[in-house]
């Protein structure tokens, strides 16, 4: 933060960019330890919305998703769930954290030593459950007795919501205690089959659809380079003259279509030609011959 000059929400974006530029070493460890682990769990505190909306937490979690199974746990905190508004404002942050990554989803609900979640499954199975206790909790009526504007958009949600619900793993476990783990882990177990049949092949068809995408971005724009040549070839012809290549000779030498080869047997030639190798190790001096070599000074 001091050294760039930021805030405390402009410091935990900036760090999320910088982690992002450096998360290639992140799954490299992650793959070494493929073969001696059977789950890697990413912790992601701190602010939600970082995480889920912001383009450094797109990109790292479609890196993750692209190269190994991944599941999404949203952990609640349960004590902190029992008041109506507070719940509905969960489950709308899972619902949108469901559709933007589109993979499989857990909705974990935590410190249930302090606080049974059974409520929580209650109001997600039967929306009458939730608008009933909505209507005995406080300051969901004005001064006149009449509900409020937030009463009456959290009985609208919880309509709404009713499909999400159907379609929802919730798992309640204790950190304290350790109830509810083995639950947890067999909720995870099914959601990475969800996401082999489900989630790869969207990602297969996601990824042909850029590629076709792209290739027909390259198209066009070559179309579009060879419309320009057409039409710059008829404003200007002189110069699309000037620019072909120079056509060959029309006259033939006779002597180039003659397909005989004369070859020419000149090892029995005592007469050295041009470019013949010489063996100086095998020549033999002559003594008949009067030759006086020069002598070094």
């Amino acid at each position: 933060m001091k050294q760039y000059n930021l805030g405390p929400n402009g410091g935990i974006l900036t760090a999320l960019n910088l982690f992002t530029t450096k998360f290639d070493q992140v799954l490299d460890i992650v793959e070494k330890r493929a073969d001696d682990v059977d789950y890697v769990i990413l912790d992601t505190p701190g602010q939600i919305e970082i995480f889920t909306w912001s383009a450094s937490g797109a990109i790292i979690t479609d890196a993750i998703a692209s190269s190994l199974p991944t599941v999404i746990a949203y952990v609640i905190d349960t004590p902190r769930t029992t008041a109506p508004a507070t719940f509905m404002s969960n489950m709308l942050y899972a619902c949108s954290i469901l559709y933007k990554t589109k993979l499989p989803f857990i909705l974990v609900f935590n410190k249930t030593d302090v606080q049974p979640h059974q409520f929580a499954l209650d109001w997600m199975q039967d929306f009458e459950e939730f608008q009933a206790a909505l209507a005995t909790h406080s300051g969901t009526r004005d001064s006149e007795g009449e509900p409020t504007y937030m009463n009456s958009l959290m009985n609208s949600m919880s309509l709404v919501l009713d499909e999400f619900y159907k379609h929802l793993k919730t798992v309640g476990v204790s950190s304290m205690t350790g109830d509810g783990i083995k639950e947890f882990f067999d909720a995870v177990d099914a959601s990475r089959e969800e996401y082999e049949k489900e989630y790869l092949p969207d990602l297969s068809r996601a990824r042909a659809q850029r590629e076709k995408s792209l290739q027909a971005l390259k198209d066009e724009s070559m179309n579009r380079l060879m419309k320009d040549l057409t039409v710059d070839r008829e404003k200007n012809p002189a110069a699309f003259e000037n620019d072909k290549w120079d056509e060959p000779d029309a006259e033939v030498n006779d002597d180039d279509d003659d397909t005989d080869v004369n070859i020419i047997d000149k090892t029995e030639s005592t007469d050295p030609w041009p470019g013949q190798y010489i063996d100086v190790t095998q020549i033999r001096s002559r003594r008949d011959e009067d030759i006086n070599w020069p002598r070094p000074a």
